[in-house]
């Protein structure tokens, strides 16, 4: 097994162990075992669990947003739906079996800002921030990046509140504020 397939396997094992439990719940004996890989192999290619936290992160925000833009592409047609289809995605997302929170704000509430998880997790947040700003930037909004802004809250606040209730109806109420918002602001279907 060359270097880049053992890391693509840790870092498969990462996520999921580490999404599903927490950081600081997995050691890195298990997430050896989970990988199928020797131990001085795991520390080859991440020699600290830090480093693999971040790889962890940076691949999930990765995987997240693109998967978040393209259901937002496909799903609607008109610049004024692309805010809503955002909430439409989350409610997939929400009712996944293996729906468990943001893992930016659970792992930035696990381990703080240590280890550079702080900074990972704000990345993701400002990077969630501006795809959102562009579809509201394309609508008659006059002050889109606070449009944008209070759109992440929503998004933020869905996410969590489904994580906490196990109830995915939150994207369709974060939506319903949504729609809303976007209405206060000027918005319409374009």
């Amino acid at each position: 097994m060359d270097q880049e397939e053992a890391r693509t396997r840790i870092l498969d094992a990462a996520e999921r162990l580490f999404y599903a439990r927490g950081i600081q719940a997995v050691g890195m004996d298990e997430l050896r075992t989970a990988a199928g890989i020797s131990l001085k192999r795991l520390y080859q290619c991440f020699p600290a669990k830090h480093d693999l936290v971040e790889a962890y992160l940076r691949r999930r925000d990765t995987r997240w947003r693109a998967a978040l833009a393209e259901y937002v592409e496909g799903h609607a047609g008109a610049p004024g739906g692309r805010p809503l289809a955002v909430f439409d995605w989350l409610r997939g997302w929400f009712a996944e079996p293996d729906f468990r929170g943001c893992a930016f704000l659970n792992s930035f509430g696990e381990l703080g800002a240590s280890d550079g998880v702080g900074r990972v997790a704000r990345e993701h947040k400002r990077a969630l921030l501006g795809y959102l700003t562009g579809l509201v930037g394309a609508l008659p909004v006059a002050e889109p990046d606070a449009v944008a802004a209070q759109l992440a809250l929503l998004v933020d606040g869905a996410i969590s509140t489904a994580a906490l209730t196990g109830d995915p109806a939150a994207a369709r109420r974060a939506r319903t504020a949504a729609e809303s918002l976007l209405a206060a602001a000027g918005a319409r279907e374009a």
